[in-house]
């Protein structure tokens, strides 16, 4: 299906962005610019901005205009529902480590479809509360078909097109059924050490698995979050 004018506009400049033309920090063109270089509407050219702005690839700045976000944000794990915006419920993380090859958890392998003994690329983040204390751990797990198929998945830097679309644009599949599985646990040594928790303290965790168009997975990932920081809320009619 074709793309919209603001789409096809939002689409070239995450392609830019993405090449490293536009660096974090840096400011990307004016709406005045970009509705003289594609020869569209101010409001056309506000409106590609605002589709980078809601999926956290561009900021406003006052007095600046747009520039690419230095602080990358994410959701934790869970509720990606489709045409929400990746910065709804998003936070600031930081990767932990580099991300890597390994064995994933019996559960996760399991949704997979991977057998025993197969590795997956990992990626770990910590989501941020605005004090800088942790919000949650997030282990991403990649099947080997999507990883070696996306290079860029095993890097540290963030992808500012969000991975979702980076997935897509080297494979061509896309998420289109979302599955989160939530249960309730103790912390791990480890998830507390990440997590800065003392003493045995009980965590949400939500292990969420996106299907692609054909029903095969394509990323499982589990967010483990503590009890008093958890809340779920959903409002529907009776």
């Amino acid at each position: 299906m074709a793309l919209l004018k603001y789409e096809e506009i939002a689409e070239s400049l995450r392609t830019r962005i993405a090449a490293g033309e536009f660096a974090p920090g840096e400011t990307v063109p004016s709406g005045r610019d970009l509705a003289e270089q594609w020869s569209v509407s101010r409001a056309t050219a506000i409106k590609a901005m605002d589709v980078l702005r809601n999926d956290g690839v561009v900021v406003a700045k006052q007095g600046t205009g747009f520039v690419v976000t230095e602080t990358p944000v994410a959701r934790p794990a869970g509720a990606r529902r489709a045409g929400s915006a990746r910065v709804t419920g998003g936070l600031p993380f930081l990767r932990v480590g580099e991300p890597d090859w390994a064995e994933p958890p019996a559960r996760v392998a399991a949704v997979l479809g991977m057998d025993s003994g197969v590795t997956a690329l990992r990626r770990i983040r910590i989501l941020q509360l605005p004090d800088g204390s942790p919000h949650s751990y997030a282990e991403a797990w990649f099947p080997p078909d999507i990883a070696e198929a996306s290079p860029r998945l095993a890097l540290t830097a963030p992808i500012p097109e969000g991975t979702t679309r980076y997935v897509r644009r080297q494979t061509g599949r896309y998420p289109a059924e979302g599955v989160d599985v939530t249960t309730v646990r103790l912390a791990t040594e480890s998830e507390a050490h990440h997590l800065a928790l003392s003493g045995t303290t009980a965590v949400a965790v939500v292990l969420h698995t996106a299907y692609d168009q054909d029903r095969r997975p394509l990323v499982c990932e589990e967010g483990v979050t503590p009890s008093p920081l958890y809340e779920q809320v959903e409002t529907y009619a009776m």
